[in-house]
């Protein structure tokens, strides 16, 4: 897609041209944007690990570059269609974090590997084989991890004798190369309580370590230790166990990272970056008015959009239908036909894979426009 063609990119540049972006739209803050991959990256470096951001929170190769840029070691993937858009676009160090497991999407990970250094999960021997056999007939060397579950039972292997078996089986094979272990817990990503999240995460993170140290016994070496996420930044970064954290929300937030506690019952020091920018069209009743972002722009697995810079709590968004959304609100507020707004999206990455384009906005102004290059390629 041509950047002219964007349906807003006449208003790139203009005076107060965020103000005319014609909406419902996906909008960053560049400023604090910013701001959030600084702070990221500057606690990781303090903590001596890897930052190699998950790429499935927004799917677009412009943000994945500006994160390598700014010291991310390569990005994570959840899917092998979001990783061949990213290669496309020049990426050339990636994390699948998810096994693949069909006999055609081993070959087009074997494509992948020919251009790039890409690495996958395997939680299985079937799949150790089923890789090792495709990399056989195509004399290539394939990176694996072993993927570990740390309880949440949706990938992942416990670490146990079967685990060692997988870890064995790959470390044996010449086609395939050993390269450590993954635990993503992201069960525990959005516990309320900071006290909790870190009891739990610790917990699971003592697990990795002690297969790890197993696995060292039998002479097998673990030179990547990866997982954790935004939800548990200061957790994981401390216990140098990971020596490397696939956050990706941080840049953006939304409503789900906002409202879980940090130390001492603070927030995270991330601030809310992305929105979606919506106009109210029809206010007819009283206190009650209708926007065009509806259901279809928001990811609605969880909670509701908030709108940005609210100063009155009684003020209330809510889904109107697909296509529409509705503001109820005390006292005098008014929301006259005609007035954009700013919503905190309730849950970022899905939300990302809702839109084709993402605003980016400083100050007053429509600076860019980048497209997320892997909407939709969930396979």
């Amino acid at each position: 897609m041509r950047k002219k063609s964007f349906l807003n990119a006449p208003l790139i540049g203009v005076k107060d041209g965020a103000s005319l972006i014609q909406t419902p739209a996906l909008a960053i803050d560049l400023d604090k944007f910013e701001t959030n991959q600084t702070l990221m990256q500057r606690y990781c470096d303090q903590s001596n690990i890897r930052l190699r951001p998950h790429t499935k929170t927004h799917k677009c190769v412009e943000i994945a570059k500006r994160q390598i840029l700014n010291g991310g070691q390569g990005i994570c993937c959840a899917k092998l269609g979001e990783a061949e858009a990213m290669a496309a676009g020049g990426i050339s160090d990636i994390l699948i974090t998810s096994p693949v497991v069909s006999a055609p999407g081993i070959d087009r990970l074997i494509n992948l590997s020919r251009t790039i250094d890409i690495t996958v999960v395997v939680d299985s021997l079937r799949n150790v084989e089923m890789i090792g056999a495709a990399s056989l007939r195509s004399d290539v060397r394939i990176n694996l991890l072993l993927d570990l579950d740390p309880g949440l039972h949706r990938t992942g292997i416990p670490p146990d004798s079967r685990a060692e078996a997988i870890a064995i089986s790959i470390s044996k094979n010449k086609h395939l190369e050993f390269r450590g272990l993954q635990m993503y817990a992201g069960h525990l990503m959005h516990i309320r309580s900071f006290q909790e999240r870190q009891t739990k995460s610790l917990q699971a993170l003592e697990m990795m370590e002690t297969f790890r140290n197993r696995l060292l016994q039998i002479g097998i070496e673990s030179p990547i230790m990866t997982g954790g996420g935004t939800g548990t930044i200061n957790i994981d970064g401390e216990t140098e166990i990971l020596n490397e954290i696939q956050a990706g929300s941080y840049l953006f937030m939304d409503r789900q990272y906002n409202e879980i506690e940090d130390r001492n019952e603070g927030k995270l020091p991330f601030a809310t970056s992305l929105f979606v920018q919506t106009t109210v069209i029809s206010a007819n009743h009283p206190n009650l008015c209708t926007t065009d972002a509806g259901l279809k722009a928001f990811a609605t697995d969880d909670k509701t959009p908030l709108l940005a810079d609210r100063n009155d709590p009684s003020v209330q968004y809510f889904f109107f239908g697909d296509e529409h959304g509705g503001i109820r609100w005390e006292g005098n507020n008014s929301f006259e036909v005609g007035r954009w707004l700013q919503a905190e999206t309730p849950h970022c990455d899905p939300t990302f894979n809702l839109y084709d384009v993402v605003h980016v906005i400083k100050g007053s102004r429509l600076v860019d426009i980048w497209e997320i290059d892997g909407r939709g390629k969930s396979a």
